[in-house]
């Protein structure tokens, strides 16, 4: 982004402030009354630079499809399978490949601007209540503890065998409850369980 002139800055503080004060974008007349501009045409000019140099985006259908910051696209490894049913081998955090793994382009929303995200995909249909199915990708945050009800890429150690669940932490036992009801939970000792990560979102197939 190159520096900007104390006009597009002007601009810029002005768009904040409608936003902040009013919950929705301004219009190009707007601009141009509250920065004293002497066109609208000057008003585009400059939101076209602000547009370019990444401060804005632009929805030229409507009257006030202005959003401020640019939509940054995040790589997101795609780093194995995990079974959304009874659990199934799959390779260890310590031996996945971020270098050979496929990848998804995806934007921060979808990331949610979090760090160390990865996307799995779900084989079975034991979490089909909470809409994920099978050939579906979850992405997953890097995590090592998990509260209760978050959906969890849950490793047991023993069995060296992952599975996603909902996670439950209860007297002396985990429950991985599935989210189907034809499907019982799994039950297994504290410490033979693993949190490799939880659910933030779901790419679905179509």
């Amino acid at each position: 982004m190159k520096e900007l002139s104390t006009k597009q800055s002007r601009i810029l503080n002005f768009l904040r402030k409608f936003l902040d004060d009013r919950g929705y974008p301004p219009t190009i007349r707007d601009i141009q009354n509250g920065c004293k501009i002497s066109s609208t045409s000057v008003v585009e000019y400059n939101l076209r630079i602000l547009e370019r140099e990444g401060y804005i985006r632009r929805d030229r259908e409507v009257s006030r499809g202005i959003e401020l910051g640019a939509r940054r696209i995040v790589r997101v490894p795609v780093i194995g399978a995990i079974a959304a049913g009874e659990p199934i081998p799959v390779p260890t955090p310590d031996t996945w490949s971020m270098e050979e793994a496929e990848s998804l382009e995806l934007t921060e929303e979808l990331t949610r601007g979090k760090e160390g995200v990865y996307a799995l995909k779900v084989k079975g249909t034991s979490m089909i209540d909470a809409l994920i199915g099978d050939g579906d990708l979850v992405l997953m945050q890097q995590v090592a503890t998990a509260e209760n009800g978050e959906m969890v890429a849950a490793w047991l150690k023993r069995e060296r065998e992952a599975t996603l669940k909902r996670f439950y932490l209860e007297p002396g036992r985990v429950r991985l409850q599935p989210a189907n009801e034809d499907m019982q939970p799994i039950y297994a000792d504290p410490e033979n369980v693993e949190i490799q990560g939880r659910v933030i979102g779901v790419i679905r197939r179509l």
